[in-house]
């Protein structure tokens, strides 16, 4: 199978992540979004309401984006629980499904909208461990219209998420826009990605062509 990007840091594969030859799917660690099985409505032009400087900062939305692919069905994180070190987000949606672990919190609301508008924070599973860990990062509030994945993290967040394991090379099956495998060159890490939509493969290569290694 031919990478869709490649450079010497990070291989990205346009396919579904099953079709991918297992021994192309290699790593240490998986840092992950997956889709979560909410059938998450990706039309933001619906919310129109909250305060003036609520509205401001993150815009009116944007209706031109493509649905999560597979976001449609309940999202079974056994293939992945095998992995020395994981991390994967969403973990609410099937905390059933897995074993206990360490929670990580990413706090992403301004205080004075807490219990107004969605979440107020997303929340990941990480193998091993008990603890609840939390990062604020506030970044994408301001960057509803503008981000290039309807479900897209902050650069910074997985930067948390990946210092806190110990392996060498990243697994990313459900790359998006690429965040994780920016955030992993940045810190020196070698990452594998797997993005199903080419449209966000096409937005991850480009990200990464502009990431300069140590300096994001």
């Amino acid at each position: 199978m031919e990478p869709y990007y490649v450079d010497p840091h990070v291989t990205l594969y346009h396919a579904d992540w099953r079709e991918v030859p297992a021994d192309l799917l290699r790593a240490d660690v998986l840092v992950t979004d997956p889709p979560y099985g909410m059938a998450w409505n990706t039309d933001t032009s619906r919310f129109g309401g909250g305060s003036p400087a609520s509205v401001s900062r993150r815009g009116a939305g944007r209706a031109d984006r493509l649905s999560v692919a597979e976001d449609d069905q309940p999202f079974d994180p056994a293939p992945w629980l095998g992995y020395p070190e994981a991390i994967m987000f969403g973990s609410n949606h099937y905390a059933q499904r897995l074993p206990v672990g360490t929670t990580l919190v990413w706090v992403k609301r301004y205080d004075d909208g807490f219990g107004s508008f969605l979440s107020d924070a997303e929340v990941a599973w990480m193998k091993s461990g008990h603890g609840v860990y939390c990062f604020r990062d506030l970044s994408m509030t301001g960057q509803a219209r503008s981000r290039s994945h309807p479900t897209q993290k902050p650069v910074s967040l997985m930067r948390w998420c990946i210092n806190k394991t110990k392996g060498g090379c990243i697994l990313d099956p459900f790359a998006g826009s690429g965040t994780t495998l920016v955030a992993a060159k940045s810190l020196g890490r070698k990452s594998i990605g797997v993005e199903i939509e080419e449209r966000y493969c096409e937005v991850a290569a480009n990200r990464l062509r502009q990431e300069v290694l140590g300096l994001a």
